[in-house]
């Protein structure tokens, strides 16, 4: 049996890379009081959807092969999921053009909603990389074992915290507020 490792390395570099967006966008809002706005609310759905594109290829790898039907469904809802949360970046990119400071804490110069887009427009290039290399990407002959698991539990926790923490700025109320301020469950 011939093994592909780099296909499976680079799951778990999509999905780590995503968490650890994530939890910088988790300690921006709970460590510095920055509350997300509902635009980057549905940003970081999108990106828990991006990563769970790449988390559905390494789940579908306990067998130790995937199938290109699992190897392409898995890269396909990556894509759908970052080319909706491109529209919503770029979206929110165009709100803060005239604003020259911008809303919230610039990183490395740009703000988060500006490396939301960015991060988008990698994984819409990596994913039609994916698929016009997949023979060679596809997963064969790997173990998936006790870093994988770790990993796709991390995901998870990170939805289930950032589920928790929208819930308690959106309260019990049908919408987020525009420009939330503090937290209306409490």
């Amino acid at each position: 049996m011939t093994t592909n490792r780099l296909g499976y390395l680079l799951a778990h570099l999509f999905v780590l890379a995503y968490c650890a967006i994530l939890l910088t966008s988790l300690c921006f809002q709970i460590f510095n009081g920055d509350m997300p706005c509902p635009l980057c609310v549905v940003q970081r759905m999108a990106m828990l959807l991006t990563a769970g594109g790449a988390a559905y290829v390494i789940v579908r790898s306990r067998s130790g092969a995937v199938s290109a039907a699992d190897y392409m469904a898995g890269y396909g809802l990556a894509g759908v999921a970052a080319f909706g949360g491109l529209l919503m970046a770029a979206r929110q990119v165009m709100l803060h053009l005239n604003d020259p400071k911008g809303y919230g804490p610039a990183v490395l110069g740009l703000h988060m909603y500006t490396w939301a887009a960015v991060t988008f427009l990698v994984v819409l290039l990596y994913g039609a990389l994916a698929f016009v290399f997949a023979p060679q990407l596809m997963p064969k002959g790997v173990t998936f074992g006790t870093p994988s698991k770790a990993l796709l539990w991390l995901l998870v926790a990170i939805a289930v915290v950032i589920t928790v923490m929208t819930f308690a700025e959106e309260g019990f109320h049908l919408t987020l507020p525009d420009d939330p301020v503090r937290y209306e469950l409490f």
